[in-house]
């Protein structure tokens, strides 16, 4: 029993370590049936360990997840909210944009599926919105914003930009521009409408 149990943990390892290498060549697309040759198990040794491509996916992303959450937990000390909040973002944004399929992880369970109690976007949430919360009672972000829109905003920038020749500093511009806004001493009520053609013609 206890060397069926090594046999598991090294297969899982291996399994894992293999992963990491194609998700990192091939994004969040990477082939299944690819790992399992590479690490020299069955398929069905593959799914045993991880039940769904999003639980694999999960666990490539494991440190990046926790690195985010620790970095989120200590700018919770940060005496200017808006900065704490503005720091994680930009890397989050980073993080999405330098490790591939990262972003796919983020935005690929299908919002009617039962979320994992492991799951990425759940951890990230649950560390990031204190930071956001503290923001709009500090009355530096508007109280309509969400965290999901947030997280929306740089899976968005990280997926648009990860073809550009030079993607992080593409992201770090977008993520820039989102941050000031498209003529932020006119506001919302300066962006003219009128020469919209009318879809009902």
């Amino acid at each position: 029993m206890t060397g069926q149990r090594s046999d598991a943990r090294r297969n899982y390892q291996r399994i894992l370590a293999v992963a990491e290498a194609e998700v990192a060549a091939h994004g969040a697309e990477a082939s299944l049936e690819q790992i399992a040759r590479t690490a020299g198990v069955g398929s069905a040794t593959v799914r045993r360990h991880f039940p769904t491509r999003r639980a694999l996916l999960e666990a490539v992303f494991q440190e990046r997840v926790e690195g985010l959450c620790e970095r989120a937990h200590r700018l919770s000390a940060t005496e200017d909210g808006r900065t704490a909040l503005l720091e994680w973002l930009r890397a989050l944004v980073r993080y999405a944009v330098s490790a591939r399929g990262f972003a796919n992880t983020l935005s690929y369970e299908p919002p009617a599926e039962e979320p994992s109690p492991h799951s990425c976007g759940d951890r990230i949430a649950a560390a990031g919105t204190p930071l956001l919360q503290r923001a709009v009672y500090d009355k530096a972000v508007a109280p309509h914003v969400t965290f999901h829109d947030l997280l929306t905003l740089a899976v968005g920038i990280a997926l648009a930009t990860e073809h550009h020749k030079d993607p992080e500093a593409q992201a770090d511009r977008l993520f820039r521009l989102a941050v000031e806004g498209l003529s932020p001493e006119h506001g919302i009520a300066a962006v003219v409408t009128d020469d919209l053609p009318d879809r009902r013609s």
